[in-house]
């Protein structure tokens, strides 16, 4: 026992024991021996057979249970265990830990169940073991590493301050930190609490209970230990209930792994730019890793929204950088902390994703890394099943025939494979495409014999066999997964289902690395990348791989010859134009009437753009006189569906903003079909958000960039339809400008600047905008920026409360020193924020008069800047800094402000952190300037009410510059 006694002992023992090499070896030997390594392909193929890593852990957690039982022996009274305090879980009166993992179990549970009150988190800390200690440290080690990232550097210091931590420990994890590798800091920090033994996992813990309102991730695993017990022995030792996979059935195993292997191993990606029309990639070549998170939202969303998405999207990442949200990977899915439940060790999944945002490739890539050994080696057999495809069967049907239809080498062996059920992984992608019924609400399907579905022979309808499969009522024990678009979630909510995730798609530099992965020349991929990141709308289309394909597809010919900047698209509408222009260069050939053609497709576009239709069938194409081609089949894809007990084909575009642009295009080009600013006016009287995109390309076609691109195909576009447009956009913006009292107002006016932005024109003059309270994005303000660059001067710009941040200040950065009055208090800026508006004080023409600055985010080191950059603004009158993190430290400069500045009156500075001397020394300076007023009280506002007597805006219902929230 004294080789385990080396990192399961106190600091001081291990810490000399490290003294023999340096922190990240003993670090990296200790992982060896609580992992000991990945197993070797040969194992990793094999079966439902422990693997050596997993064999590792349970020997490492049998082996540190041993060591803290020998220590309490030795000296019972150290440290705080069970014995010390309770008689409790695994424990006699005299402090001696039982293993007996069932009464254990029972006991942690009546802790938290039998009491009258339930304890709080910090007393089970010290009710339980050590070995309950390690057993939870390393269940939820993974989970840690990003929960922890925030404060990990306080974190070691309290470790260092408990003696935990030695001098170099804490400065190597924050040596780490320094250099901006949080992730890789935080790891370093668990892993010296690992190696340092039962104490320091023991303060851990309990530091864990000081920050859990600090750290919201922390607080939520700390609230599902309090809920379901410390003792994770079910979950971490799943595969002991798994039986050794039987001989025989070694070889129909083999058989199925390199089945799913070729079946995955190759990517198919349509492209429109080659002869072919599908080209084949390895998948591992262009695979990118998604973000997933560990939640999901219930509500229904509209799919068509294509910025509408980008915004939803960029609210959940604000939501993960505050802390909130935990990322998942698709090996987390089964078996981990994330699917521990009150229900057992049992689980199903559910992923939610946009269109197009990759759930079917990620469901591809779980199946094939399953066969290729590199996930879930605990399951024996995995299952993958496309709702598309169980559409086609119209009548009862077992699961056994369901697996034999897709899987006939199994043969008589699925016997075999019922068995042991815990070793199944089924997986359903595509739950928003099943035209059967699953309701998991309707109680009926547990009550009436027709919907159950009790064993795999018996026979029922398909969504009979997906309900009991999940619901753990055919083959109890077994996995599910389910894929789904998140219009159908609402069928999942009654479903017993323990992971509930969510695709957000590519975030950070995954956006990169898809480019870098799609174009074969690096040089290409990055010049594709650049132009990509310089432009706000497409850098924001790309977070999702279906608009990063169409942007690889449309910019890639660019860099084939001389990359002329300005021929490259800079608006989502050019950019689709290129989309449809390589479409009508590389397929159109065949046929003749190519301009009729298009515009035929267009107008059933339109169609179904107006009915919220995005499915369309052989009677569709016979409507619009349309017939299946290879031309065709550049803008419809082919689809199987079940009509009754036939099958037929139906047709949908690659994706609905596709289907948009050519409805789009149709309106524009059809000169004959009436005035078009009545279909625009009706359009955007929509409340739905339906025509939103489509008037975005509507408006984005009158450019004449746009136009060119096109001319060579569909002739010149129609003069009289170009001024109509433009006329129609310039005069909404002017008229929803002054109706932005609502919130609704505020919208439409955000839209017509995106109409103006698409249609690259401009107005000359803006003398009020307000956007107070409505959340703006990057490409929002890059809408705004535009709008307002040809303008001298802005009378009024309202941001306050819009959430901009500092990504989307530095698209305003360039035109904020036009503006009179400006307001961006409520903001996440920071002091880097803050530094964008400082440029814009240092501009020769800055304008700004009235700057409302409250509740940023602002320390005593912006402020420096800051102040130093009003300085130079004489014209200064009026000043909101209320609700910041300044201290004393900012009086100083705050002083010679307020005497420099005559006209500035008043000053708000309530809500920061000025002591009383602070606020004194502001409020009567030591040294007043001749002929200024020496009594500064009457002009810095410590009050929350507004004293400033200025007119405000008319088109606010509030005033101008409002308090701050009451706290």
């Amino acid at each position: 026992m004294a080789e385990s006694g080396d990192w399961g002992g106190n600091s001081v023992a291990s810490t000399s024991k490290k003294q023999k090499g340096g922190i990240f070896t003993q670090v990296g030997n200790f992982l060896k021996s609580l992992w000991p390594g990945t197993s070797s392909k040969k194992d990793g193929q094999n079966t439902g057979t422990m693997t050596e890593k997993q064999s590792g852990i349970k020997s490492g957690a049998s082996m540190e249970c041993e060591t803290a039982e020998e220590e309490r022996e030795q000296c019972p009274s150290r440290g705080r265990g069970i014995g010390d305090v309770v008689h409790g879980p695994g424990t006699d009166p005299s402090g001696e830990i039982h293993h007996d993992r069932d009464s254990s179990n029972k006991e942690s549970s009546s802790l938290i169940q039998g009491a009258d009150v339930t304890p709080t988190f910090s007393e089970l800390v010290t009710q339980w073991s050590d070995c309950q200690l390690f057993q939870l440290t390393t269940f939820y080690l993974e989970r840690l590493k990003q929960v922890i990232e925030e404060e990990v550097e306080h974190l070691s210091f309290m470790m260092k301050r408990e003696e935990c931590f030695n001098e170099q420990e804490h400065g190597s994890v924050a040596e780490l930190l320094v250099k901006g590798n949080r992730r890789d800091s935080s790891t370093l920090f668990l892993s010296l609490v690992m190696v340092n033994g039962n104490r320091a996992r023991r303060v851990m813990w309990e530091s864990f209970v000081k920050m859990q309102n600090e750290l919201p991730k922390l607080d939520k695993i700390l609230k599902e230990i309090q809920e379901l017990g410390p003792d994770p022995q079910e979950y971490m030792n799943i595969t002991r209930r798994l039986t050794e996979l039987p001989f025989h059935m070694e070889d129909v195993q083999q058989k199925h792994k390199e089945n799913l292997r070729a079946q995955t191993e190759t990517l198919s990606v349509n492209t429109i730019l080659m002869n072919e029309k599908v080209k084949d990639f390895l998948l591992l070549d262009r695979y990118v890793e998604l973000t997933i998170i560990s939640s999901v939202r219930d509500r229904t969303l509209v799919e068509y929204e294509l910025l509408a998405r980008g915004r939803d999207l960029e609210e959940w990442q604000e939501k993960h950088l505050r802390g909130k949200l935990e990322k998942i990977r698709t090996d987390q899915l089964f078996h981990s902390s994330f699917s521990r439940s009150k229900s057992g060790s049992v689980s199903s999944a559910s992923v939610a994703g946009f269109p197009g945002i990759g759930k079917t490739t990620m469901v591809q890539k779980i199946v094939h890394d399953w066969a290729t050994g590199k996930i879930y080696p605990h399951f024996q057999f995995v299952f993958s099943f496309k709702f598309r495809d169980l559409n086609t069967i119209d009548c009862s049907i077992n699961l056994r025939q369901l697996i034999l239809h897709r899987y006939p080498y199994f043969g008589n062996m699925l016997g075999e494979v019922w068995k042991n059920p815990e070793g199944l992984l089924f997986i359903f992608d595509g739950l928003d495409e099943f035209k059967g019924r699953i309701d998991f609400a309707d109680s009926r399907r547990d009550t009436e014999p027709q919907h159950q579905c009790p064993d795999p022979e018996s026979r029922c309808e398909v969504s009979d066999i997906v309900y009991s499969l999940i619901q753990h009522k055919l083959l109890p024990g077994c996995s599910v997964l389910v894929t789904t678009r998140p219009t159908a979630l609402h069928l999942l909510e009654k479903a017993e289902i323990s992971v509930r995730a969510e695709i957000l798609g590519f975030v950070g530099e995954e956006r990169k690395e898809y480019f870098t992965r799609y174009f074969e020349d690096q040089t290409v991929a990055a010049a594709v990348f650049q132009h990509v990141k310089e432009n706000e709308i497409l850098y924001t289309m790309s977070y999702n791989p279906s608009y990063c394909w169409i942007l690889g597809l449309t910019l890639g010919p660019f860099t084939q010859t001389h990359w002329d900047p300005q021929r490259v698209p800079k608006t989502i509408t050019q950019l689709y134009c290129y989309f449809i222009y390589n479409i009508l260069k590389n397929h159109g050939r065949e046929i003749e009437n190519l301009r009729e053609v298009l515009l035929r497709v267009g107008q059933m576009a339109f169609t179904g753009v107006a009915e919220k239709n995005i499915v369309f069938t052989d009677e569709d194409l016979i409507k619009y006189n349309l017939q299946p081609s290879q031309f065709l089949s550049g803008f419809l894809m082919e689809l199987l569906e079940r009509e009754g007990s036939a099958q037929s084909v139906v047709y949908t575009f690659p994706h609905l903003t596709v289907q948009e642009f050519v409805a789009a295009l149709a309106q524009f080009m059809t000169v004959d079909r009436g005035d078009i600013t009545t279909l625009l006016i009706e359009a955007h009287g929509m409340t739905d958000g339906r025509f939103e995109v489509f008037l975005r390309f509507v408006a984005g076609l009158s450019s004449p960039r746009a136009a060119r691109i096109l001319e060579e195909f569909l002739g010149q576009f129609p003069h009289q339809t170009i001024c109509r447009v433009s006329d129609w956009v310039k005069e909404e913006v002017k008229r929803q400008a002054g109706n932005t009292k609502s919130k609704a107002g505020q919208r439409r006016l955000l839209n017509t600047m995106h109409y103006l932005f698409e249609s690259e024109q401009t107005l000359g003059s803006l003398e009020t905008l307000s956007f107070r309270g409505l959340r703006l994005t990057p490409i929002d303000c890059a809408a705004l920026s535009y709008a307002i660059r040809p303008c001298d001067t802005i009378k009024d710009l309202d941001l306050e409360s819009c959430r901009i941040q500092c990504e989307g200040l530095q698209r305003l950065g360039p035109v904020l020193h036009k503006c009179q009055h400006l307001r961006l208090g409520n903001t996440d800026l920071g002091d880097s924020g803050v530094k964008l508006v400082s440029a814009a004080l240092r501009n020769p023409d800055c304008k700004i008069q009235r700057l409302g600055l409250n509740s940023v985010g602002l320390t005593d080191s912006g402020a420096k800047d800051l102040v130093s950059a009003l300085s130079t603004i004489p014209s200064l009158t009026w000043l909101d800094l209320g609700f910041n993190s300044l201290t004393d430290q900012s009086v100083p400069p705050l002083r010679v402000l307020i005497l420099n500045h005559p006209r500035l009156e008043p000053i708000r500075l309530k809500g920061n952190k000025f002591s009383p001397n602070g606020e004194q020394e502001l409020s009567v300076p030591q040294e007043p300037t001749s002929g200024l007023n020496p009594d500064l009280e009457t002009r810095i506002s410590w009050n929350t009410k507004v004293t400033a007597q200025w007119n405000p805006c008319p088109l606010l219902s509030t005033p101008t510059f409002p308090g701050p929230p009451q706290l």
